[in-house]
């Protein structure tokens, strides 16, 4: 029995598919850290299942979650998997054995990210893949992405990536990209404080590219704001509803993918696309990045 259905929500076209803007991320099935398997599978498997039956039709996900963990509970709950879903994963990426984050953008690397992807998803062809990038762990930073962009390129020439995205990019990157293969979307970090993407957001709008912000509650690190608060006391619900409903205002290409391994956290995630927010509202919201 489902609680939330956003089957009537807003959608955006990514890539061949029209997906409605709010998804779910598929990080947090994974262990402490994102790394090894989750305490209770059973319930990771129930939560996907659940997104999915409440009308989620975009699911964001890597084979460096786990890694492997998160492609194999998206296989073991969802395949074979509804006409209608679009599952977009990463490469560009690799987990070390202390579960560090580490650059893996050699032809080789990326190549076999591919086909770790297409293997544990049991795909014959992914969807979307985004290209991370990893000069700076912590956000965008400038570096070459010619040759790197390249052989995704061949892949999608091959047939087995229908769509190319960028992670973690620079405007510049972005525009240089877009010179060597059409990109579907960018998915930085972006959130009510976290706003430097601002103008990005909007210069991709008007060419129809979906923006889709990772760490849309803040991350490992949740938003934490008076305003926010009151707000969502005003409104007799969540900050958290309240900051996912702030993003879908903010544009119409951003798509969202809010992680969480609770099935009750999924539903008050997914009760956001019905949120409305007053104009009032909206502008003491807008004012978090500046105010603090």
């Amino acid at each position: 029995m489902t609680d939330v259905d956003i089957s009537k929500a807003d959608a955006f076209t990514l890539g061949d598919n029209i997906v409605r803007r709010l998804g779910y991320g598929a990080m947090q099935l994974a262990g402490p850290g994102v790394f090894g398997p989750p305490k209770d599978r059973a319930a990771a498997l129930t939560v996907l299942r659940e997104a999915v039956a409440n009308g989620v039709n975009h699911i964001d996900t890597s084979d460096f979650y786990g890694p492997h963990i998160t492609n194999e509970l998206i296989r073991e709950a969802l395949h074979p998997y509804r006409d209608d879903l679009t599952i977009v994963t990463k490469v560009g990426a690799k987990r070390g054995a202390d579960g560090s984050w580490n650059p893996a953008f050699s032809a080789e690397e990326l190549t076999s990210a591919v086909h770790d992807n297409l293997r544990n998803l049991d795909l014959d062809v992914i969807d979307v893949v985004n290209l991370r990038f990893m000069f700076d762990v912590h956000g965008p930073a400038e570096g070459p992405i010619e040759e790197m962009l390249s052989v995704l390129a061949e892949l999608q020439h091959k047939g087995l990536v229908r769509h190319i995205g960028l992670s973690n990019a620079t405007p510049r990157q972005i525009e240089e990209a877009r010179k060597i293969a059409p990109i579907a979307c960018v998915q930085n970090r972006y959130n009510l404080a976290h706003r430097d993407d601002d103008a990005l957001i909007e210069a991709l709008a008007r060419d129809a590219i979906a923006y889709v912000p990772f760490f849309p509650l803040g991350g490992f690190t949740p938003l934490q704001s008076t305003t926010l608060s009151n707000v969502a006391d005003r409104l007799g619900t969540t900050p958290m509803q309240v900051a996912l409903a702030w993003l879908l205002d903010r544009a119409p290409n951003i798509l969202l993918i809010p992680g969480t391994s609770s099935v009750a956290h999924l539903h008050e995630n997914l009760a956001a696309a019905n949120l409305e927010l007053p104009s009032d509202a909206t502008n003491a919201l807008d004012r978090i990045a500046t105010d603090g």
